[in-house]
């Protein structure tokens, strides 16, 4: 909205309100008289900081951290707490009364006098925050003592308990968590004295309440934790005042760079960079919207920064773009990662606004002094949480995503291609490299004398003395850009005219869509077949050129997914587990049918590799194919059972030269024939161990649920609507599967050793379970344990649980217990099957993942 900022404001004065914006508008407009500065602005009364985020995902990941140490750590802290507990006693004996006295203060009169301050200063909406996010905090911590009291293993309550001399108190103070959140809200310490005094006394009070013995320091941690993830929540949902520089402190801030302005006008990009010549006809607000011509438009696309168009006193059109403080944790994180993940980039990154101004005017300073040809910095100045910078406008000059198609063909389109390159490789003369070259940051520039110029701004992502890798990453970006709008021959043509072979030759292997910025990525891969153009084109024009992919990522995506697995494999194992059940369960059964039940389990692996091998076109390796299977163990951990192992079981055929949709028929394939053996083994085990084993199951119950299931399924289908889902929900996997079955029919060899691989993985973990039952002097008939089994391993896996934890464990004892095994005996039985089957198979198959991967198979 428009803004009349008065010479109060240190503000140098303006004309008439529409000299002013003409001024701003038209670069041929002459000064008005001065007394007013105009600011056309739009300001942001709140803003949602990503620092925030930042804080909650922080917050969260300590929480989570916190309760593995609770755990893993606990025999430490019970140590100390065993040293310290009698000079804890005296302690509390000693300051019962100061110690009194600091709760109360903490928990009474400080959150008061906070509060009371943000009334006084008129924040009323902060008060009312504070009091959400107290209340939120207070939630929070309740929420989590309820949790951990109801759901948690003994060992885990006891890492979050203090005893007391005679039995062990569960502790999370969840006022601790109310007061942090309400805190957390009122504002920064260093401007908010109570707030900073409040933060002290909080600390001084839990470290006497956990020298003497009344709270745990887990449970402290915990609570800290989730008051700042309360605060943190309810700050970023909220919003908070924005302490950007708008009006008055805006021109200030340009005025500290050395500069007296008499209109600043925000750039907008409504979709309408031209028709200048119509805006003297339109009132003022779609004036300003469309007040900058396409240089200011390109830059204020080209990062996330406010730009304004600036008048000076002296008659000249400048621009300043306003970095703001709160942004740069954005920036700083983009920049991190970038440099984290791919290689030859810089991994330093600015995250203050004093330092990413300092390094953006450095860079600017450094690109004009090289001789290229782009914006010069003027001037920085600061005021609240921003800085401005104030630009050379590039007078006349046109984005290269706005210069029109036919300004780029023929020798004209030639001329700008070159200049292009010139303009790179004055950059790359200097040490220079620029990083995030896209269709914003190239402008054109025709003088009326018919020659062709072009600049090359934002370098705020630049590098000094940077790395050849560096340059070439530059020359890649540069040719991918240029090839999106002239196509690959030309632009592989331009590169050959400006740049030497060995560079031609370079770029061949760094032509990967990681080595570009967001922006022309994007546009890269809707341009379908683009890379391979571009190779293709440079092969024509050098024969000799290698244009296989190199190595650019440090890390790609199966390394993030296998450490994320590790870690959801660390959290699970120590958090569910109960490890003295576990060793209870095994000391008590029988070792030689232990090691039966293991036996049988591991020989599943094998089943399952020669149906792989069988229904896989090509010829695959058994071993190969079984240590796939194994890592298929690992991968069950941290996802839904049969969903893990089957993404793997098509990654590893994708790996040995497979097509996408054969892989994908071959795991579905497989997935079927599993469904088939399985219906199969139970009617012939029925047959083979006495009348009527199929019918009468050993379990009523049972009996029930599947007859209830087969009910609503059939009922649901009777519904068209379900029907029609049903079927496009299948229609593309049974697609997928008849072409490979009809194939697979017409080789009976490999279809009879695909259902034998069944056969022997259904019956290895029915004999698993069977033996698992015998270790502890108890038995039922096969056809029985099948049923248990294959019906309650089905049940079981439904619950959306990695590897269907709990539901399966849940569904066997059941089973067990229906059939006639007393709970005991069922709960031990299935915890011993699950531990052979399960558990101790994971850090096997993590091995058999890393030699796979080491490998390249995976």
């Amino acid at each position: 909205m428009p803004e009349t900022v008065p010479p109060s404001a240190d503000a140098s004065p303006s004309g008439p309100q529409t000299a002013a914006l003409r001024a701003v508008l038209f670069d041929d407009a002459t000064p008005p008289d001065a007394d007013l500065v105009r600011v056309v602005d739009t300001p942001e009364r709140r803003v949602r900081h990503p620092s925030d985020v930042l804080g909650m995902i922080a917050s969260s990941l300590g929480i989570a951290l916190v309760l593995v140490l609770s755990v893993v750590a606990h025999g430490t802290t019970e140590g100390v707490t065993q040293d310290v507990r009698g000079f804890a006693t005296l302690l509390a004996r000693i300051l019962i009364v100061p110690v009194n006295v600091l709760e109360g203060l903490v928990t009474i009169i400080l959150p008061v006098a906070v509060l009371v301050e943000l009334g006084v200063r008129r924040l009323g909406r902060q008060v009312l925050e504070s009091i959400a996010a107290a209340a939120l905090g207070m939630v929070l911590g309740v929420t989590a003592l309820l949790l951990v009291h109801h759901l948690g293993t003994p060992e885990f309550v006891r890492g979050l308990s203090v005893y007391d001399g005679r039995a062990w108190h569960l502790t999370i103070p969840a006022y601790v968590s109310a007061v942090a959140a309400l805190l957390t809200v009122a504002g920064p310490r260093t401007r908010r004295r109570t707030v900073r005094w409040s933060w002290n006394a909080l600390y001084v009070a839990l470290l006497v309440v956990l020298i003497t013995s009344q709270v745990s320091l887990p449970g402290v941690l915990l609570s800290l934790l989730l008051g700042r993830l309360a605060g943190q929540a309810v700050q970023y949902m909220s919003g908070v005042r924005s302490e950007r520089a708008y009006g008055q402190s805006l021109v200030l801030a340009v005025r500290r760079a050395g500069f007296r302005p008499t209109a600043l006008v925000r750039v907008r990009d409504l979709g309408a960079a031209s028709g200048v010549d119509d805006l003297t006809r339109l009132d003022d607000a779609a004036a300003v919207s469309r007040s900058s011509d396409p240089a200011a438009l390109a830059l204020a696309r080209s990062g996330d920064n406010r730009v304004y168009a600036m008048l000076g006193d002296d008659g000249a059109r400048y621009d300043v773009v306003v970095l703001d403080g709160d942004r740069q944790v954005v920036g700083m994180l983009t920049r991190m990662w970038r440099a984290l993940r791919m290689r030859g980039l810089e991994g330093r990154a600015a995250i203050s606004l004093k330092a990413v101004a300092e390094r953006t005017a450095l860079l600017s300073y450094a690109a004009a002094g090289a001789g290229v040809r782009t914006s010069r910095l003027l001037g920085i100045g600061m005021a609240d949480d921003s800085a401005a910078l104030v630009l050379e406008h590039a007078r006349g000059a046109v984005s290269l995503r706005d210069l029109d198609d036919d300004e780029l063909e023929g020798e004209r389109g030639d001329a700008v291609l070159d200049a292009a390159w010139d303009q790179l490789q004055r950059a790359h003369a200097a040490g220079l490299t620029h990083h995030q070259l896209t269709s914003d940051v190239l402008l054109v520039q025709r003088d009326a004398d018919g020659s062709t110029h072009v600049w090359i701004a934002g370098w705020e992502q630049g590098e000094i003395a940077s790395t050849t890798l560096s340059r070439r990453l530059d020359l890649t970006q540069l040719l991918a850009l240029l090839a999106l709008r002239v196509g690959p021959s030309r632009a592989v043509a331009s590169a050959v005219r400006a740049l030497p072979p060995t560079d031609i030759s370079a770029i061949g292997p760094l032509l990967q869509t990681i080595a570009l910025p967001t922006d022309t990525r994007l546009a890269v891969r809707h341009a379908k077949g683009l890379m391979d153009e571009l190779r293709t084109a440079l092969v024509e024009r050098l024969p000799e050129t290698d244009v296989q992919p190199t190595r650019l990522a440090r890390f790609g995506a199966r390394t993030v997914i296998t450490l994320a697995l590790t870690i959801v494999a660390v959290s699970v194992v120590v958090t569910t587990i109960n490890f003295q059940q576990i060793r209870d369960a095994v000391v008590e059964a029988n070792p030689w049918w232990v090691a039966a039940s293991f036996t049988f389990a591991g020989i599943t692996w094998f089943g399952a590799a020669l149906t792989l091998v069988a229904f896989t076109p090509g010829r695959i390796p058994v071993m190969r194919a079984t240590l796939a299977q194994m890592a298929g163990s690992f991968v069950a951990l941290a996802t839904p059972a049969g969903i893990g192992p089957a993404a793997l079981n098509m990654r590893f055929l994708s790996r040995r030269g497979v097509s996408t949709p054969m892989a994908v028929a071959t795991v579905a394939l497989m997935q079927f024939s599993q469904i088939v053996v399985t219906v199969l083994l139970l009617v012939v085990l029925s047959l083979t161990t006495g009348s009527g084993g199929l019918v009468d199951l050993p379990s009523t119950t049972i009996l029930i649920a599947v007859g209830i299931t087969a009910t609503v399924v059939v009922a649901l289908m009777l519904v068209p609507g379900i029907r029609r889902w049903a079927w496009e929900k299948s229609r593309p996997t049974l697609e997928q599967l008849w072409p490979r079955l009809s194939q697979m029919l017409g080789q009976p060899t490999r279809l009879l050793l695909g259902l034998g691989g069944n056969v022997i993985m259904t019956m290895g973990y029915v004999l698993a379970f069977d033996f698992a039952l015998e270790a502890f002097g108890h038995s039922l008939r096969l056809v029985d344990v099948a049923v248990i089994y294959l019906v309650g391993n089905t049940l079981g896996a439904l619950v959306p649980t990695p590897g269907g934890v709990g539901g399966v464990e849940g569904a066997l004892i059941a089973g067990l217990t229906a059939a006639g095994v007393t709970g005991g005996i069922a709960f031990s039985v299935t915890l011993l099957f699950r531990v052979v089957s399960y558990w101790i198979r994971v850090p096997i198959g993590w091995v058999a993942m890393r030699y796979l991967e080491s490998k390249d198979e995976l």
